[in-house]
């Protein structure tokens, strides 16, 4: 029996035992291992460091998900060169069969391997490549799990617009990938107005001599803002040769980009103290931590040539978390891996590649991968990394110090949070305080003059010529030139308004001969062959000019005008001019049928005994053909008595007084103005100034003759020549730039005109010329702008002319005389009213009408004279006084009389009828006298006076 219980126990045993050893030989069955190839270059600093971030990589991400069903594989192989790097990966798609490519290191590799990674449908993963002339879409199978350096080349233009910086100087590795960043930092830059003033390709072999030689020419240069993109051991050369010239000193500001950021913590930093940088943010994490700790312990026991950890080693660690997570969605349990297709596979012959079929969804899943890694948040967009940040950090003494962070969608910041407003700014006040090279807290400025440097500046000399303009004296004795006038004191006003200092000296042109004259084509020539630094003077802006030479804004009026001489006529008959002859016929006619008018409106008329100035009739019509002349001297009110003709004279008055107005302030004009002309035929001459471009104007354009053209230097001779005229000798006209035309007219006000108007399309006023691409043409423009918009600006010329920049000498003689078209609306007035006066005075329509409105308006003003006298009367109006009777009496007596006036009489001769019609009206108005006075007396006698209380 108890043989039989050990036997029942060991039989029990064995098959738990076997059945154990079944359940984990299916279980390891149950992982499935996916095979990545790695590229890296083994024996350099940078691929050692890469591989043991790869292998940390994986053994962190499984000793966290150790219950997952599948496993990375990563095939490393070491490649120094292209062609290694094309053979390993070749060698990996035969004898591996990988299904994704991680690397290679450099940018220059990845063009091959991508190639070969589309060909085998294996994506091909990059974390160090950032050009976009390697992307996902160029090549469906290529990734890269870095950010695209547009986004650097975009906060390196934000920096430099934030801090003003209008020039840089550029210094990058001549390399494919340094090239491609170039024409993205160029396009930036551009769009932004920032001008790139040197730009500098460093050979990677360059030695200390090359890089010396680049150095020097920069500092002779004016800007002083660096800005650097190349590999860590060229910077750090170029840094060390800066520091030993003096170039890491105040004034000047450096900025490098990631190229050298991301390997800081290999190099002594020491000479680079002051330099600003940018590099990608990488987000304060506990992992971070742990892993930093963990790859020093594992470094310190590693190859001795590793680099320190940096940016590139946790893109890289990332990446592998990424594929991990990638494989394992697309690997479910209990599944295999499905096989390659085969084919012979040479590698003299790449287009017989083995095709994975496990790529395309590695690549599919890959992309939709999102986890926060140690370098941040990992999420492809476009087969790339979205970046969070840069940060802007600052190098003092041996480490760093992060003043801000510049976000795609926010700009420049002092946080990274997203806490705060969304809009982009470019403002570098958000920036934590900066010390710059030289231990200066104050932002250097875009450019500057070498302290030792003294520009010269070139001054066109003619002997005699315009001295208000320039007027240079040289000492014998000490060679030293100085130099005054106008152009000059533009010059040194805007010396203080720049943005720094300038050391000059003036240098008055001299030509072939070693003669001053001062051509100014011939000066700029020789400016353009560097012989000067800028020239300053009565230079005029033209567009040929402006093909060898860089012009400032004008600082004086623009336009060639044409000077004549005043030649005033003497002329006795000169005050008939203001009117034209068919006005003065107009006011003629205007005068007689005025009169024959009033003629006939006062036939009818009875003239007053008491009035002296009227004529017996045998005189009134000798009296009324001057009479609307006369009136307008002697406004006697009883010259006539009829109340249409009064009317007629007032509106006659009306159009006399406008007219009297136009001719004065006409004869006005012509005394001051109008009286200037001049005589210019074919056989005059014309003056022009010597060695001007007015000659080519004359030619060219105009088509005068040359042999009609005669060129002066001052304004004396201008004058002399202006005097004789064409017929003896001189000229009878003057073409020349307005500022030169104005000073003559300055000097004799009233022996020239400017006849008709400048022409502003040839030349643009006077400027400074610079050689072409100078950066001291904006810095002057903006210092010209400020001093001929101010108050100086008049204070300049003033001292140097005499008379203000506003002045307005250009006179336009094309005044006609006044026409009868002009007052034609004033003679519709007056004949209007002549018609209307007899209307109502000669016909029985307009008689019965003037009657009406006459006895209307008499009965109303007696109304209103009645309630008068009973608002000044309370007494008389409460008793009914006896005056009211009387004058109520009165009032009707003299309604009678005027409807007496209306009754028409009989038909008598005509001698007759003159009389019968006068003879009544003179009645009435010796009755109505009567009764007035009456009226008045009755009312003295009848108003008691008011006793005494």
């Amino acid at each position: 029996m108890p043989n039989s219980k050990n036997l029942v126990f060991f039989v029990l045993f064995t098959i738990l035992f076997l059945r154990f050893r079944v359940d984990s030989f299916h279980g390891t069955a149950r992982i499935s291992n996916v095979h990545i190839g790695a590229v890296l270059d083994l024996n350099s600093p940078m691929g050692a460091m890469i591989e043991l971030c790869l292998s940390l990589a994986l053994s962190d991400f499984y000793s966290i998900h150790s219950d997952y069903k599948t496993r990375l594989s990563i095939h490393t192989k070491s490649a120094e060169h292209e062609l290694d790097v094309a053979s390993a990966v070749l060698e990996m798609l035969k004898n591996e069969e990988v299904h994704g490519v991680l690397g290679p290191q450099w940018s220059k590799e990845a063009t091959f391997v991508a190639e070969l990674g589309a060909r085998a449908q294996v994506p091909v993963i990059s974390f160090t490549a950032k050009s976009r002339a390697l992307s996902h879409s160029n090549s469906t199978y290529f990734v890269r799990t870095t950010p695209d350096d547009i986004y650097q080349v975009k906060s390196l233009a934000a920096i430099c617009q934030g801090f003003d910086w209008q020039e840089v100087i550029v210094l990058y590795e001549d390399t494919e990938y340094g090239n491609i960043f170039f024409s993205k930092l160029y396009k930036a830059f551009q769009e932004i107005n920032i001008h790139l003033s040197y730009i500098s390709a460093i050979s990677t072999s360059a030695e200390d001599v090359d890089l010396t030689k680049e150095l020097n020419k920069t500092m002779e240069m004016y800007t002083k803002v660096f800005l650097l993109h190349m590999n860590i051991a060229l910077g750090h050369r170029l840094f060390v040769l800066a520091r030993n010239a003096g170039m890491m000193s105040e004034g000047y500001a450096w900025l490098m980009t990631d190229s050298l950021s991301n390997f800081l913590t290999s190099v002594d930093t020491s000479p680079m103290e002051g330099v600003l940088g940018l590099r990608p943010h990488v987000p304060q994490s506990k992992n971070l931590e742990n892993f930093t700790a963990k790859w020093k312990r594992n470094a310190f026991f590693g190859k001795p040539a590793i680099m320190e950890l940096n940016m590139y080693g946790l893109w890289a660690y990332d990446t592998v978390w990424a594929l991990a997570l990638a494989i394992e969605r697309i690997l479910p349990l209990n599944s295999d891996l499905p096989k390659s297709r085969q084919g012979e596979l040479n590698i003299s012959d790449i287009s017989n590649l083995r095709v994975s079929q496990l790529g395309r969804r590695i690549l599919t899943e890959l992309l939709r991968t999102k986890f926060t890694g140690l370098s941040g948040e990992f999420h492809l967009v476009d087969g790339q990394l979205q970046p969070s940040a840069f940060e802007i950090f600052n190098l003092i003494g041996t480490g760093n110090r992060t003043v801000g962070y510049w976000t795609p969608d926010r700009g420049i910041s002092k946080n990274v949070s997203s806490i705060g407003e969304s809009t982009y700014s470019t403002s570098t006040k958000e920036l934590r305080g900066i010390m710059w090279p030289g231990d200066t807290l104050v932002t250097p400025k875009a450019w500057g003059i070498p302290a030792t440097r003294t520009l010269r500046v070139g001054v066109p000399h003619i002997k005699g010529g315009f001295p208000e303009f320039v007027n240079v004296k040289t000492d014998k004795s000490t060679n030293q030139s100085t130099a005054s006038g106008f152009s000059i004191a533009i010059f040194e006003a805007s010396l203080p308004l720049l943005p720094f200092r300038l050391h000059y000296k003036f240098v008055p042109y001299e030509d072939d001969n070693r003669t001053q004259n001062g051509r100014c084509d011939d000066m700029l020539v020789k400016m353009h062959d560097q012989e000067y630094d800028l020239v300053v003077g009565d230079v005029t802006i033209l567009a040929t000019r402006a093909k060898i030479v860089d012009f400032t804004v004008p600082y004086t009026e623009s336009g060639i005008i044409m000077v004549v001489k005043n030649k005033r006529s003497r002329n006795m008959w000169i005050f008939l001019k203001p009117l034209s002859w068919d006005l003065w016929l107009t006011i003629v006619i205007a005068c007689i049928i005025i009169g024959i008018v009033l003629r006939i409106l006062e036939y009818e008329e009875t003239t007053d005994t008491n009035t002296i100035t009227w004529r017996q009739p045998r005189e009134q019509p000798g009296l009324f053909c001057w009479f609307p002349i006369a009136i307008l001297a002697f406004p006697e009110r009883n010259m006539v008595a009829n109340i249409w003709s009064r009317f007629l004279l007032v509106v006659w008055l009306f159009v006399a007084y406008i007219l009297m107005q136009s001719y004065t302030a006409k004869l006005s004009a012509i005394f001051t103005v109008d009286q200037l002309h001049f005589g210019f035929s074919d056989d005059s001459y014309i003056g022009y100034q010597s060695g001007s471009f007015v000659k080519d104007y004359l030619i060219n354009d105009l088509k005068f003759n040359e042999s009609k053209l005669k060129d002066y230097t001052t304004i004396e001779e201008y004058h002399n020549a202006m005097t004789l005229g064409s017929e003896k000798g001189g000229i009878d006209v003057i073409y020349g730039e307005l500022p030169y035309m104005k000073l003559l007219m300055h000097k004799y006000p009233s022996q020239y005109m400017i006849r008709g108007q400048p022409n502003k399309t040839y030349g643009d006023g006077f400027g400074f010329a610079f050689p072409r691409g100078s950066p001291l043409v904006i810095h002057f423009s903006r210092a010209i702008l400020n001093v001929t918009q101010s108050t100086t600006m008049t204070m300049i010329e003033q001292h140097n002319f005499g008379y203000p920049s506003n002045q307005d000498s250009v006179i336009n003689p094309d005044n006609p005389n006044l026409k009868a078209y002009n007052f034609g609306g004033l003679f519709i007035i007056l004949g209007s009213s002549t018609i209307i006066a007899l209307f109502f005075s000669k016909t029985s329509v307009g008689r019965n009408i003037t009657s009406m409105v006459s006895k209307y308006g008499r009965k109303c003003s007696t109304f209103l004279f009645r309630a008068k006298d009973h608002e000044s009367n309370p007494t008389n109006q409460a008793k009914g006084s006896p005056s009211e009777a009387v004058n109520e009496s009165q009032n009707n007596t003299n309604i009678s009389n005027t409807n007496l006036e209306a009754v028409p009489s009989p038909e008598p001769s005509t001698d007759q009828g003159e009389a019968n019609e006068s003879e009544p009206t003179n009645t009435d108005v010796i009755s109505s006298g009567l009764v007035e006075i009456q009226l008045s007396e009755s009312r003295n006698v009848e108003t008691p006076a008011e006793p005494n209380k």
